[in-house]
């Protein structure tokens, strides 16, 4: 049987729509105060606009409002929905998971819905008994339309390698979580910034975006920010901007009309190809400058030459904050390759390795640089097997000597190594070099990504940029 995403997915490209219609019977919409009249309210709402929704949001406060009439009354409405067309309960659960367990029946199997919105903060436990059935799906509140959603989900949180919000982290969750593609956001079309940094974090995933007509939301830079590549993955809520116009059928046509405007949603949508950046935020770069890792003015290096540029990455030893930071951008590209531990080199990328092995848990292991003729005379310091493969951590790479030093004596115990990672690439020659080996230098930066940034951003005077540029140039990092 199709997911809940999929059966939206083929209903959106078959009647060319994004509008989920909100159905909210607030009091002051009602003649009287009953069950009755909220369900004669949805009803009408429902009749006049079935045509042009994609799915229906009844939210269950509105219902649950005028107690055991109302809530016969949400049922009545979920039921009066026609054959084919998703119902999205609106109710934000979230408790732990012997709970959540009741709240999922009510939903699914009491009322008749066919996903729900939920509250992440209890963590996955407590959405797993509504991930069950893979027909029914889930929204989890993300970037909530509302002005306060700041004061929490705006949050930045420490220990990544660029700036990353708590509904970011919510984000990147429901992409790990999501697996039996039963899983949404819900993302307020009043953040269009918040949507497009969402979009990145979960390029697959439906949106749910309340926040158009009352709460002011710009439809053309929401789409801009929410849409998928394929022009779909977003879904449009609309509540008072239908239930209160005079005419609900043509306020739900027009809304459409509208929808296909502003994104051509049947339409595959590319995205603009844009030129590669390095993957940071400026706080990280910035701090590379303010704590003197990299300098500028002339230096003298161990070949002779006069550099206008200088890296000193031992520095960072005296910024443990600064380190953290550091170690989160090499987890995140060791995340992305196999190996049963890390191998940190000395001398300045000791400190780095044990932050990664810290906060990764990874265990390390490192190759000595002078092998001690007393006690084990280790060559490798640490406890490992011969057979299993080590990632190297280093803090530079210029040439590559080193490199080839330390993985040889990693090589002589029985390891394998397949893969190095630095924090910056002087393009001296060592990927180059390892790659003739068969090794794969990963850098989270290069010298040239740097000057880039440093010169768009006019963070460093032009002359500074265009010397080290030309000395690059010439002599590469050395």
């Amino acid at each position: 049987m199709p997911t809940f995403f999929e059966k939206l997915n083929q209903r959106a490209k078959e009647i060319d729509s994004l509008l989920c219609v909100g159905l909210d019977p607030h009091t002051e919409d009602l003649p009287e105060q009953t069950g009755a009249a909220a369900r004669e309210f949805c009803l009408r709402i429902i009749e006049a606009t079935h045509e042009f929704a994609l799915a229906f949001k009844p939210n269950s406060a509105f219902f649950e409002a005028l107690g055991a009439e109302g809530w016969q009354a949400l049922q009545d409405v979920i039921k009066a929905v026609p054959d084919g067309i998703p119902v999205i309960l609106d109710a934000k659960r979230g408790d732990i998971s012997s709970t959540a367990k009741a709240y999922a029946r009510a939903a699914f199997e009491v009322l008749g819905a066919d996903a729900i919105t939920l509250s992440p903060y209890l963590g996955y436990d407590s959405l797993t008994p509504f991930m069950q059935d893979p027909e029914k799906g889930i929204f989890l509140l993300c970037k909530t339309s509302n002005a306060g959603s700041v004061d929490l989900q705006d949050l930045p949180l420490g220990g990544h390698y660029r700036l990353m919000m708590v509904y970011e982290k919510i984000a990147g969750l429901a992409t790990e979580w999501g697996t039996n593609n039963n899983l949404g956001l819900v993302v307020g079309a009043t953040f269009p910034d918040a949507l497009r940094r969402v979009r990145e974090a979960a390029p697959e995933q439906w949106f749910l975006a309340p926040g158009l007509g009352a709460q002011g939301a710009d439809l053309k830079a929401a789409m801009r920010g929410g849409l998928r590549e394929d022009g779909l993955g977003l879904l449009i809520n609309v509540s008072r901007g239908i239930s209160r116009a005079g005419n609900p059928h043509e306020a739900a046509r027009e809304l459409v009309e509208r929808f296909r405007e502003a994104g051509e949603i049947t339409q595959p949508r590319k995205r603009k190809a844009k030129k590669e950046k390095v993957h940071f935020v400026a706080p990280l770069v910035e701090g590379l400058l303010s704590m003197g890792c990299v300098r500028f003015g002339e230096f003298t290096l161990k070949s002779g030459l006069v550099s206008p540029i200088y890296i000193d990455l031992r520095r960072l030893v005296a910024f443990p904050g600064w380190m953290t930071q550091v170690a989160a951008a090499y987890i995140q590209q060791l995340k992305k390759l196999e190996f049963d531990r890390i191998a940190g080199l000395p001398y300045a990328a000791l400190p780095i390795a044990t932050a990664v092995s810290l906060q990764g848990n990874w265990p390390m292991i490192y190759p000595r640089k002078d092998i001690k003729e007393y006690g084990t005379a280790a060559a490798v310091e640490g406890v490992y097997r011969p057979g299993e493969t080590v990632a190297v951590i280093d803090d530079l790479a210029t040439t590559g000597g080193s490199k080839f030093e330390a993985i040889e004596k990693l090589t002589a115990a029985g390891l394998k190594v397949h893969d190095v990672v630095v924090l910056i690439d002087r393009e001296s020659g060592a990927k180059e070099a390892l790659a003739k080996e068969g090794y794969q230098l990963h850098a989270l930066f290069t010298l040239t990504q740097l000057l880039d940034h440093w010169e768009e951003t006019e963070r460093l005077p032009a002359e500074q940029i265009a010397s080290a540029r030309a000395f690059l140039s010439e002599h590469g990092g050395n």
